[in-house]
C-alpha cells in the first residue's frame, strides 16, 4: 500500500470517530483497541466500544499524519461534550484494512464526557417512570 492508501484508510476510520458512523471504514476482523480508559478490545467487541462513547463525541480535527511501513500515527482533535481532547494515535494497516488502534491522550475530559452521558441516560430513564 502507499502512503497516502494508508493514511485514507486513518482517515476513514478518525473522520468516522467525528462523525459518529463507521460506515465505511474498512476494520479488519480482528481489529484491536488499547486505550488509557479501556484494556485491549478485539474485533467486534473493539467496534462496539467505540460506538458506546459516540453521544460524547462533537467532531475532529486532523492536524497531522506520520507514516512508517505499515504504522501511521497521526494527531487529532477530539472535540467531546466536555471540551478538546488532543489525541496521538498509533495505528497498524495492512491490506487495505485497520488492524490495529492505540490512542494516547490525557483521559479526563473524555472520562467527564462518557460520565455526564451516564447522568443524562439516568434522567432520561427517570422522566419516562
Amino acid at each position: 500500500m502507499t502512503r497516502e492508501q494508508k493514511i485514507t484508510v486513518v482517515e476513514r476510520y478518525i473522520r468516522g470517530l467525528g462523525a459518529r458512523d463507521f460506515t465505511g471504514v474498512p476494520f479488519a476482523e480482528s481489529v484491536s483497541f488499547q486505550s488509557p480508559i479501556t484494556p485491549i478490545r478485539v474485533g467486534r467487541d473493539a467496534i462496539e466500544f467505540l460506538e458506546s462513547i459516540f453521544p460524547a463525541i462533537r467532531g475532529v480535527e486532523i492536524k497531522q499524519h506520520i507514516v512508517e511501513g505499515e504504522y501511521v500515527s497521526s494527531i487529532f482533535d477530539l472535540h467531546v461534550t466536555t471540551g478538546t481532547v488532543a489525541v496521538f494515535d498509533k495505528f497498524r494497516v495492512a491490506d487495505g484494512k485497520l488492524h490495529e488502534i492505540r490512542p494516547f491522550y490525557d483521559p479526563a475530559l473524555l472520562n467527564a464526557a462518557v460520565e455526564s452521558m451516564g447522568a443524562a441516560q439516568q434522567a432520561d430513564e427517570a422522566d419516562v417512570e
